[in-house]
């Protein structure tokens, strides 16, 4: 695969109402700890870059996770010839042709009409090479610097500078340091060199093409010129090369033969942004250790650490899929999550640096649990089950930290309904104590046996005359007034509708608390041959998700967000995955594609691009944590999976073409396979999956054992 082919703008054609991924087009290395991309406007707010936009203010330098969530430590590079009218980002800013301009993991490249400068902008893990070219009289770098910042110039070729602005942190002076270096030098300083709100021109030579070097470090001033200096020696092309090296590796881990070249390309498109984030936040000592800023603590520390990553999107799908083709990469990242609980005394929920406190439960659990049944980083294991016991039974006074309700939940056995979001706190908890007992039962630990006595507590909240999860006061009694498709108040970005089946660990005891299969069957009938209605509810105003939801004509199955992800292979529960398989194969064709309007709703850090992925290979990671996929329906002719263990996975499907919306039959090595799920240790063996797919459904009995997992 070559990266050569993948653009950036990917999701990037949104507004605060409306989301098609709410993607920014980033160029960096995989996992890397800066991103850089165009801005096109300073008025919006996060939404900084729209792909129809004209203009051109430079190359931000960005550590933006969703415009949800805000940037922390950007400024903007803009190179231009001659004197302003004013010195301002306004009177400084270009035009530019979007069509002519390469937007690519790799490689930015923008022609500045104004300034009729060519710029290309190659990134490295902690720097990048910005080079110009058609400079004219009087070329300079301008930076505009949000919040604090100081600059200095070291000599004529160096520029050090840092700056501090965040959407949150626990350090009201987390600091961002670079150094810029040009051969040529840098002939004056123009502007304040500190101060806040900043625009400063640094006066280049007079050469019309140069080459300007970055280093960064959120340690030191002496740990970005480390950065620096570590690149010197390396041209151009070993910049562009390093950077299409380092994606093409993970790119390369599954290929795709198929006879629709669009749906490849929505495929490699989807793979891209699941090696953005979490993005790397450790650096490399003077002697080659790797170290990190604690920020909570605001100390340096030895070891590695991530940020940049919600977990309660991230655990459904990104995760799993490391788990398949990039275990040695996830097994560090489980390293620095632990260093971030080691730090602050809570495992992390939300990093964006450190810990914002965002969405319900403690949904890392599930990310350690499956890695403990897949048996990534045991090492790790006995230090994480400290940690996810503590977040069960002691509450922070700290709301960023830990559980919210942890003593009532205790008590009641559910979070009551003065919590904002309590049936969400629930079902989420009940699904993290199933993943503390997995990970007890994987270190043979005998004290987590009440876990799995707490994992089936969403029975306290379920409403068998509605059929609903509905939030109850400390006395037990429901919340009066009930509306099914009420949003918030409640529940997490959604009503009853798309708040009532995240039991991912027990759907068997879901379906004999709605009494029996049959009654099941009919409320996800109900589910899916609704009109997408909703009702503004807790939150007052119409939210971009529900918008989304109602854009597309999938009933209350809104795969705009993440907690309906799961919601076409419930089915399989049931025996009937063929009730699901049109469904799924009519998600992936209508809501996906490669363009600025790919994605259905927000991507967030990959987990939608992760569903799209998982989906088209025909299975799906419903309940991480217990090592199983189940059973879709495949889009492509065939795909291989190059796995972390060194096997490759084959799979493949036929006849294959937009009227077979079913599958036939399953054959695993060339064997009839009537199980609805795969195991994991069964699939990373390699070898090969065939799906015979069919015009009209295949149904049959299915015993216990075929059908997917649910806690026994």
């Amino acid at each position: 695969m070559k990266i050569s082919t993948i653009d950036t703008r990917h999701g990037t054609d949104n507004q605060y109402s409306f989301s098609h991924g709410n993607c920014l087009p980033y160029t960096g290395v995989p996992f890397g700890m800066n991103f850089f991309a165009p801005q096109t406007t300073n008025q919006k707010g996060s939404w900084w870059f729209h792909p129809n936009d004209h203009t051109f203010q430079g190359f931000r330098i960005t550590h933006q996770p969703s415009p949800w969530m805000g940037d922390f430590s950007h400024l903007v590079l803009l190179p231009i010839s001659g004197e302003l009218s004013e010195n301002t980002l306004f009177h400084a800013q270009s035009s530019y042709r979007p069509e002519e301009s390469t937007f690519n993991p790799a490689c930015l490249e923008i022609t500045s009409c104004r300034y009729q400068i060519k710029s290309q902008l190659i990134p490295s893990m902690y720097g990048g090479l910005l080079s110009l070219s058609g400079i004219q009289e009087n070329g300079g770098l301008a930076l505009s610097l949000p919040g604090r910042y100081e600059l200095k110039q070291l000599n004529k070729k160096t520029i050090l500078g840092q700056i501090i602005n965040f959407s949150g942190c626990e350090d009201e002076n987390f600091t961002f340091h670079f150094a810029l270096y040009a051969e040529e030098g840098f002939s004056a300083i123009e502007g304040d060199d500190s101060g806040e709100d900043g625009f400063v021109i640094l006066r280049l030579g007079d050469s019309s093409d140069l080459e300007i070097r970055l280093g960064t470090s959120f340690i030191s001033e002496e740990q970005a010129q480390l950065s620096l200096t570590r690149e010197l020696s390396l041209s151009k092309s070993d910049y562009l090369n390093n950077a299409q090296s380092a994606w093409e590796e993970y790119l390369n881990k599954i290929e795709i033969t198929h006879h629709d070249k669009q749906q490849v390309s929505t495929f490699y498109h989807c793979l891209y942004r699941t090696f953005l984030f979490p993005q790397t936040f450790y650096e490399w000592s003077e002697d080659n250790q790797p170290i990190h800023y604690d920020t909570f603590n605001k100390v340096v520390r030895e070891g590695v650490f991530y940020t940049n990553n919600g977990f309660w999107d991230t655990f459904r799908t990104v995760y799993p899929l490391y788990s398949l083709i990039a275990a040695d990469k996830y097994g560090e990242m489980l390293e620095g999550f632990l260093n971030s609980y080691k730090e602050t005394g809570f495992l992390p929920k939300w990093l964006s640096p450190d810990e914002r406190g965002m969405m319900p439960g403690t949904l890392i659990d599930a990310v350690i649990a499956d890695a403990a049944v897949k048996e990534i980083r045991p090492d790790l294991m006995p230090e994480f089950l400290e940690a996810m016991k503590k977040a069960a039974t002691d509450q922070s006074d700290h709301a960023n930290y830990g559980r919210r309700g942890t003593y009532d939940y205790l008590k009641y056995g559910y979070v009551p309904s003065t919590y904002h979001e309590s049936v969400n706190h629930t079902l989420d908890y009940c699904y993290s104590d199933f993943c503390i007992y997995q990970v007890g039962s994987v270190l043979n630990d005998n004290d987590v046996s009440e876990y799995k006595d707490h994992a089936k507590n969403y029975v306290h909240i379920f409403d068998k005359e509605t059929g609903f999860m509905r939030a109850k006061d400390a006395e037990g009694n429901f919340r009066e007034e009930f509306n099914s498709h009420r949003w918030g108040t409640d529940y997490a970005e959604g009503s009853a509708w798309q708040s009532s089946y995240a039991v991912y660990h027990d759907f068997a005891g879901l379906i004999d608390a709605h009494g029996g299969k049959d009654k099941y069957e009919k409320k996800l009938i109900e589910l899916c041959n609704q009109k997408p209605l909703y009702h503004t509810g807790g939150y007052g105003f119409e939210i971009h998700e529900m918008s989304e939801m109602a854009a597309i004509e999938f009933g209350q199955v809104a795969l705009s967000n993440q907690p309906s992800f799961h919601f076409p292979y419930l089915f399989n529960y049931l025996g009937k995955p063929e009730m699901a398989q049109p469904m799924i194969k009519q998600l992936m064709t209508q809501c996906f594609d490669d363009t600025p309007q790919g994605f259905p709703g927000d991507e967030d850090n990959g987990s939608m691009s992760g569903w799209f992925i998982f989906s088209s290979l025909g299975f799906y990671p419903v309940t991480a944590g217990s090592g199983e996929y189940v059973i879709g329906i495949p889009l492509f002719d065939k795909a291989a999976l190059h796995l972390s263990n060194g096997e490759t996975l084959t799979i493949t499907s036929s006849p294959n073409h937009v009227q077979q919306q079913f599958v036939h039959e399953v054959k695993r090595n060339d064997n009839t396979y009537t199980s609805l799920f795969f195991a994991h240790e069964e699939l990373i063996q390699g070898g090969t999956i065939n799906y015979q797919l069919g015009i009209v459904p295949n149904p049959r009995k299915y015993t216990e054992e075929e059908l997917p997992f649910s806690l026994k």
